[in-house]
């Protein structure tokens, strides 16, 4: 079987640093096109991509004949209508998170999507990453027990933005950069919807950079959630169970910690014990394109999904239902009160609930 024909739709520092060099290492993967306005960016991306063709403009490089499948890139308001021109033409699509700007983009895009028979995936990394895979497993077999409440904290050091993530219309703005992250994560690790949110939104440095925003879980706790660009980086999940408390801290451990009820001292869990549980993540990291795992084995998933023709998650759904709880928690910050998600999906939580 011939390697996947791609195309790159937007060829900005997330492209640069994780997607072109892991795309350029993969052996079943081709870039056969790059699209990206600025010039200097665009050659970049080719010197990465010997062989392929450049584009200013995305829509000419979806339209060439030998393009398979579309990887975008983009700033978040080009999501939706990418996305729907790859479907168009008939390619295989993995868009970067947010799946859109607005709902209503989002439930365009699934319905197409759903139509079309073909390979769609969000790309929502995080579902990749170890440490979570870890808490899902224990929570799935029931070591915590009842969940009694959730708390979960994304917060990053960003003093310069690009332009487009400092307006929310543009795609930007806390809540949807990186609250879609951690909503996906919700959904995959407790397996059940959320049914309401509310929100307050802040404005300190550029627009909506903060978000305080509390979640309703079907027959669950609440989550509190705090989202922020500025301050610390720090990403962090607090589980509070009858049996115990689980942290999951990605930006200081590479371990998950239990706080077993009625004994005393934490233990790790998904590692080895000692200081040799860092070594397999340090070694994976460094030897990962753009040192990140996360990211190859997402789009390793994709890449064989769209040759084979299967389904895979998390897919465009997916996508859509993290977007339908940032619109419940958007309508909450205007309404100064908790707001329904608004599900629409007739396939109920579908890939969320399957894995990855």
């Amino acid at each position: 079987m011939q390697p996947l024909r791609i195309a790159l739709l937007g060829c900005g520092a997330g492209a640069l640093r994780h997607h072109l060099p892991i795309l350029a290492r993969m052996p079943d993967a081709r870039l056969a096109a790059v699209a990206e306005p600025d010039p200097a960016r665009r050659n970049a991306a080719l010197a990465l991509a010997p062989g392929a063709r450049g584009y200013a403009d995305w829509r000419e490089a979806l339209a060439g004949s030998d393009v398979e499948a579309a990887i975008v890139c983009l700033p978040s308001a080009d999501h939706a209508e990418a996305t729907l021109d790859a479907l168009a033409h008939g390619h295989a699509v993995y868009v970067e998170k947010p799946l859109a700007t607005t709902l209503a983009d989002a439930d365009r895009v699934a319905t197409v999507w759903r139509s079309s028979g073909l390979v769609g995936m969000t790309g929502f990394n995080y579902r990749f990453i170890r440490l979570y895979d870890a808490a899902r497993r224990a929570i799935a077999a029931g070591d915590l027990g009842g969940l009694i409440s959730v708390r979960t904290t994304f917060t990053l050091a960003r003093p310069a933005l690009p332009d487009w993530k400092r307006s929310r219309a543009a795609g930007g703005g806390a809540l949807l950069d990186l609250g879609s992250h951690h909503v996906d994560l919700v959904f995959w690790l407790f397996g059940r919807r959320i049914h309401t949110a509310f929100a307050e939104l802040g404005s300190r440095r550029t627009e909506e950079d903060t978000a305080h925003v509390q979640l309703a879980l079907e027959d669950g706790p609440g989550i509190q959630c705090l989202f922020a660009f500025g301050g610390s980086d720090r990403e962090r999940f607090e589980i509070e169970a009858e049996r115990g408390r689980m942290i999951v801290d990605r930006s200081r451990y590479q371990d998950i910690f239990v706080d077993p009820a009625g004994r005393r001292g934490w233990r790790a869990i998904g590692r080895p014990a000692g200081a040799l549980r860092r070594v397999p993540w340090i070694i994976e990291k460094r030897r990962a394109p753009g040192r990140d795992p996360s990211h190859v084995k997402a789009l390793a998933r994709f890449v064989a999904a769209a040759r084979a023709g299967a389904p895979c998650a998390p897919d465009l759904e997916d996508g859509r239902r993290s977007l339908a709880v940032i619109d419940a928690a958007e309508r909450s910050a205007r309404s100064g009160r908790a707001e329904e998600v608004r599900d629409g999906s007739p396939a109920g939580m579908g890939a969320a609930t399957r894995g990855i």
